[in-house]
Order: structure tokens, then sequence, then C-alpha cells
């Protein structure tokens, strides 16, 4: 049962702008949720984040809805033909709080936010690019995702889905050169001079094609001689829809898409997904189900951190632990292709629990990998991090603070890196984590050096939870009863009655419809705070589905970082923030 949350931060917001400027509205996960009109944004983003006590200081993410073709809305929604939804944490009271504000007009504007949080810039270009909202006063409202050429807003409800719904694609001479073009970079168009008091400044692409890009990423810099004075990212080349496809695909049958977000996460793209339609449909998952999330959670993020580290020594020079890294990452993808079936992409998360129990034997090839991957790790650190070259290359380089860090919307472990001891998993757990013992690695550094102990640590704990769990998992079942559990348990659905099979085979290639609503749910990834917003207006398919990749947030902050350092350290740079391009043009 949804309610309207009238405590709290929302009680405060009437109290200091009037119940009459502030309509809560429920949501299905809980989390304060408030309609402001688009006139009092500012100011009551500005209280939530610099007057209000226990303060509101990280934007968690920003994002539109389309709400004119919704079946079916909030009883409080203000007519309207867009919102534009701001997710903010304070970390104070480990607390939401969600700001929605209703637009109308084909494409609307409202004021931009960059003066109040520096990370809204790029999520307001995302805003303007998928949806065709002009957030004004914002200081360069360009594309981001779509190249400068593409016509319409994808997120629009009115633009096509599939290619099928397009003329065919073709690439004639004349529109190669073009597009190419295009893409030349114009120092002018970016407000950087050319020149300096005594010489002319040099633009070096950095990517899109170069190992230390990680992926389709193109890195503009400005340089005197080798020290770079700006540097410009360019992403999108990547971008696949991952949002859109959503709208298209039952809940259900969505679920492999997440794999394919943070490609080498696995389960950790699926936990939060199905955690938000969960808390969208109130289901409530069986303990067994919840502690193998916790387990294959694990394993993933150690999975993840060896992709990481061995990739990370490799950018600086090292070789040999790339192959070591791998070497151990093939063990723990064999662990989760023995329990999924799957190596990469595991698809084994449903809503309403997990694909199928634990195969039998499974606890020994798990015993044996947390035995022998315990020593590794202090070997890893004698090999690579305590060695002077390492320590040359990262300490003092690519520094946050704390403060930098929630300004920017820093999460994970580059934030536990300034020294914040935040961890989804001990401050909200969730799927059982408040039963497990670990601890939060922490340093307060906050360099590239900082973030490499930190993630070299949090291998070290994901091995103690994989241990309890594998020591400690309960019998029953794997899937919950709830009636919109997908697929539903076969044996109340193909083996009961031929009503049952029916309604079984109904649910599967059809989708079940999710109540009205809409939930967030987000979880401790192995690059930071990851999460799912899912609005449902009564049908099978999301009507919007919102991911908050922490990658996209993380490399916005290159410029902040890079700024002043050599172009060897960019690379030193870049490879300590650990992002993948799947999580950042999703």
């Amino acid at each position: 049962m949804q309610t309207v949350e009238l405590s709290g931060v929302i009680e405060e917001l009437q109290a200091r702008f009037g119940s009459g400027a502030i309509t809560p509205q429920s949501s299905a996960d809980g989390v304060p949720t408030a309609w402001v009109p688009a006139g009092r944004t500012r100011g009551v983003l500005g209280y939530l984040k610099r007057e209000a006590r226990q303060p509101y200081a990280m934007l968690l993410d920003l994002t539109a809805i389309d709400e004119r073709a919704r079946r079916s809305a909030p009883a409080e929604q203000p007519p309207c033909d867009f919102s534009v939804v701001y997710h903010l944490l304070s970390y104070e009271r480990n607390s939401d709080v969600r700001v929605k504000v209703p637009l109308t007009g084909d494409f609307p504007r409202l004021d931009s936010v960059t003066s109040l949080w520096p990370s809204a810039n790029w999520y307001e270009r995302e805003v303007w690019d998928m949806f065709g909202i002009r957030c004004e006063g914002h200081p360069f409202l360009e594309r981001i995702l779509m190249p400068r050429w593409w016509e319409g807003h994808p997120l629009r409800k009115e633009h096509p889905a599939r290619a099928t719904d397009l003329p065919p694609y073709t690439l004639p001479e004349w529109r190669q050169e073009a597009e190419g073009e295009e893409l030349r970079f114009h120092p002018e168009r970016y407000g950087l001079p050319s020149e300096g008091h005594h010489s002319d400044y040099m633009f070096l692409n950095f990517g899109p094609h170069h190992a230390g890009t990680h992926g389709i990423l193109r890195l503009v810099l400005r340089l005197d001689g080798e020290e770079i004075l700006d540097l410009v990212p360019e992403i999108g080349f990547h971008h696949r829809g991952a949002e859109k496809m959503a709208e298209r695909q039952t809940f259900h049958t969505y679920l492999p898409y997440t794999d394919r977000v943070d490609y080498l996460a696995g389960v950790q793209n699926e936990l939060p997904y199905v955690l938000a339609v969960e808390k969208l449909a109130g289901i409530t998952v069986p303990p067994r189900a919840q502690v193998i999330r916790v387990l294959l959670c694990e394993l993933w993020r150690i999975c993840s951190h060896l992709v990481w580290l061995g990739t990370y020594a490799q950018d600086l020079g090292a070789m040999a632990p790339i192959f070591y890294a791998f070497a151990d990452r093939e063990r723990a993808l064999f662990i989760s292709e023995a329990i999924s079936g799957f190596r990469m992409h595991p698809g084994c998360f449903r809503i309403g629990g997990v694909a199928r129990d634990l195969p039998r034997g499974w606890k020994d090839p798990i015993d044996e990998f947390v035995r022998e991957f315990r020593p590794h790790l202090d070997e890893y650190r004698k090999l690579l991090v305590e060695t002077a070259i390492f320590r040359q290359r990262t300490v003092g380089v690519g520094a946050y603070t704390r403060n930098d860090a929630i300004e920017w919307g820093v999460t994970g472990p580059n934030l536990r890196a300034t020294g914040m001891a935040w961890d989804a998993r001990k401050r909200r757990p969730y799927s059982s984590y408040q039963h497990f013992d670990f601890e939060i690695p922490t340093d307060d550094r906050g360099d590239c050096y900082a973030r490499t102990l930190v993630r070299m640590e949090e291998m070290r704990q994901s091995l103690r939870i994989i241990e309890q769990a594998a020591n400690n998992m309960p019998e029953g079942h794997t899937t919950s009863d709830s009636p919109h559990a997908m697929p539903p348990r076969k044996e109340r659905g193909t083996m009961e009655a031929i009503e049952t099979l029916i309604h079984h085979f109904l649910a599967v290639s059809w989708g079940f419809p999710m109540p009205v609503g809409e939930a967030h749910a987000a979880t401790e990834a192995p690059k930071g705070y990851t999460g799912y917003y899912a609005i449902s207006d009564g049908s099978p398919s999301a009507y919007r589905l919102r991911i908050r990749a922490p990658s996209f947030a993380h490399l916005q902050t290159l410029p902040r970082l890079s700024r002043g350092y050599l172009i060897s350290d960019l690379v030193s740079i870049l490879g300590s923030l650990d992002f993948v391009l799947g999580d950042v043009d999703r």
C-alpha cells in the first residue's frame, strides 16, 4: 500500500514554502516525494542543499519523464506534459528526497541548477538531449549522448524505439564527410582560448580509440607542453538506448539487458533492477534467494575489481599483474557459470528471487576459490601496489576532497577513498546484507593510490561475505509466492491445472501488469551507487525506467581532476576511477 509521506522533510518544505507550493506524492519505495511548481524549483532545491538542517548535499540523479502517454498517473500528480525529477541524498540523515517539477508544452523550459550542483551539468544536457527540455542558464546546453546532427529526442514517446520504425540507414560519401567534419574539435565552441601570452596551445585528441580510455571515449586536451590546462570529455559513442528498450520489453524480459550496462559486473546490474520492481509490486523475496544474490554479487564484485586491477597495472606499465588477475577472474567466472549457466552475462536473478537453485556440489569450488584467492591479494600488493614506481605514479595524483566528491556525485570506492565510510550494504542494507559481518575500507587521501587501496581491501571483505554466505545458506524456496513474481513458481503454475498453466504462459510471454506507481532501488555496485527508478502505469512494461549509473557522474569530474597534471598522469587518473562505457552511455 502506497502512502503519502507527510512527515520529516515534506513537513519542513511545507513549513518553509507553504502547503500550496509543496504537493506530496505517494511512492512504493517510501522515498519522500513532492511536486513543486517550476518557478519555485531553485528555491526549494537551494533550501534542501544549503539551509535545511542536515542538508541534502548530493544530487544523486536528475532526469525527466514524458507524461503525455500515461494510462494512469498518481492521484497527486498535477496536469503536465513532462516532469523533471531531482533525486537528492543526505548523508547526515541517511535519507533521500525526490522533487518533481511539472512542465507543460511541447518543448518546455525550467531554470538550470548548475549553480547549486556542478554535477547537474551533464544531467541537464542529457535531459535536453533525450527529451528536448531546455534548462535556462546552463553554461553549455548541447547534446551529450546523441551526435549533434541527430533529429528528435529519443526518450520522448513519439520517437521510434526500433530501427525498423525508421527509414533504412545509408551512409553516402557526402554524409560521411559532413558528419566527420562535425566531429572536428573547435576550441571556441567550448570557450577555450587557442593562444597564450607567449605561444599557441596544442589540442590533442586522447581517444576515442585509446587503450587508456578503456572503451570508446574521446578526451580533448588543451596542452601547454605536456601540462593539461583543460580537458573536454566527449561521450556517447557507445550509446545503445538501454532506457528506451525498457519501454518496449516487459518487466521480465528486460532483465538480460541490465547485464550489458556495466558489462564487467554481471549480476551487480540485475540486483538494483529487480529490487526496484519488487518494491513496485510489493514482493517479499525468500531468505535463500536473498543470500544466493549476496553470494553472487560479491563474487562479481571481485570479478570487476580484478579487471580493474589488471588493466590499471597494464596502463601504468606493469605486465605481469594482468595475467594473474585474469586467471583469478576466470576461476570466479567458472563458479558463476556453474550456478547460472552463463559466463559473462549471467542473467540469473528474477523478479521475486533467482532463476534456479544452487547446483549439487556448489560449495566445494567456492571454498576452494576463497582459500586460494586470499593469499593472492597479499601477492598483488607486493607485486604492484607497494612498488616504488606504482606509488610514484599514483600518490598525490588526481585527488578529491570529500566535499568535492559529494558536490560532483562521486560514490562507491572513489568516495570512500576520501575518508567517507558510507556503504549502502551497511547504511541501507538490502537482500540480507544486515546479517553479514564485514568492514568498510576507507582512506582519507582521495588520490589514485587511495582509490587503489580501497578496492584492494574491498576484495578481501568480499571474500569474508562469500565465506559467510556459503557457510550459512538458508534452506527453502528460491522464488517468491507473489503473483507478480516472474516467472511464477512452476508448482503453482504449469504443474497445477490448465487454468494456472494458461496464466503462467500469458505472464511469461505477454508480461504481467505491474501495479501503478514508482520505485527506486540502489545498491553498492563495484563502481559505485547504482540505481534503477521504475515507473509503472499498470501495463506489463515500464512506462519509464531510469538508470543511475556511477561512471556517468565520475567521468564528469575528469577536468577537475586533470588540470595541472601531465598526459602520463591522465592515464593514472582515468584508470583509478574504474569506469566502463556501457555504464556511462547506457
